[in-house]
């Protein structure tokens, strides 16, 4: 069986917050109302830097560039490409297009967050991203 594979963008702000977004709280979708990181499936004939940038058009509306890649991650059900990328945006000034609200999460926060409300076995993810810290290199 062929893997899916998914992209997720990393926002960090210059407080050392993640951006995550609450998804929507829909019985027909995976993970109703628990926290994601923004990002989504690869598209056939698609890179990896393509769908980013194609899903960050697609949920909150912005053209990102110069995205860093974080890990790749061979999960059960996919193969995750991860990038990250520092932003100090302000979210109630982004148009959300999927979901139900942005919210920056410090380290702590996230570590406070139940296992069953992140999403897609994000959490160990983003608490390795706070752990290896590339954002302060």
């Amino acid at each position: 069986m062929k893997k899916l594979k998914g992209t997720s963008l990393l926002f960090v702000n210059g407080k050392r917050e993640v951006l995550l977004f609450l998804r929507d709280n829909i019985s027909t979708i995976r993970y109703p109302g628990c926290w994601d990181i923004l990002g989504g499936h690869m598209e056939e004939g698609e890179s990896p830097e393509e769908t980013i940038t194609r899903e960050m058009e697609e949920e909150i509306g912005l053209k990102v560039k110069d995205l860093t890649l974080f890990n790749i991650y061979d999960l059960k059900d996919r193969l995750e490409h991860t990038f990250w990328k520092k932003a100090d945006f302000k979210i109630e000034e982004i148009n959300l297009m999927e979901g139900q609200k942005l919210k920056w999460f410090s380290e702590t926060e996230v570590r406070n967050i139940p296992e069953d409300k992140i999403a897609f076995d994000f959490k160990l993810i983003i608490l390795e991203f706070f752990e290896k810290k590339p954002f302060e290199e």
